[in-house]
């Protein structure tokens, strides 16, 4: 049973997620399968790029956001799925045995017009570093049930 319904998402909402470490090995094994670029996947290669050394693709910091999420909010609330990231934006690389943490906010909270049993959450997800910078941040919409009555 769901812990958290629509009206538990109120505009200013924040909640921490969570925190991550991405290993060397972690990071290459992600990107042979998933993006292959030589600044994921070679060290090398990567120490010769402009990144100076081994960084993790966006994909992965993203996927790894998805987790936290699911863990700390969607997986208890009465979620009814997404329409998708209206925007993402990497803004720093992430670097081998970095601590990244993520941080959840509701930037708006409304019923649904055609579907009174459901409302929709438009929030921001963050990844900030150690130095609290943000690495990556992405806005998205989801559905969630509403409340049950009684």
């Amino acid at each position: 049973m769901a812990r958290r319904y629509f009206e538990d998402f109120a505009e200013g909402l924040t909640v921490d997620i969570g925190t991550f470490t991405l290993s060397a090995d972690e990071i290459v094994s992600f990107a042979r399968q998933y993006d292959p670029q030589p600044m994921h996947v070679d060290p090398e290669a990567a120490r010769a790029s402009v990144y100076g050394g081994l960084i993790a693709s966006g994909w992965h910091t993203v996927a790894r956001y998805m987790r936290l999420l699911v863990d700390a909010v969607i997986g208890e609330s009465a979620s009814m799925g997404s329409p998708g990231v209206d925007s993402l934006r990497w803004f720093k690389p992430v670097r081998p045995d970095e601590t990244l943490r993520g941080r959840f906010t509701v930037l708006e909270s409304r019923p649904s017009n055609s579907r009174p049993d459901w409302g929709i959450v438009r929030s921001r997800g963050e990844v900030l570093n150690a130095a609290d910078e943000v690495v990556m941040r992405l806005e998205a919409v989801n559905f969630l049930a509403r409340r049950p009555p009684g």
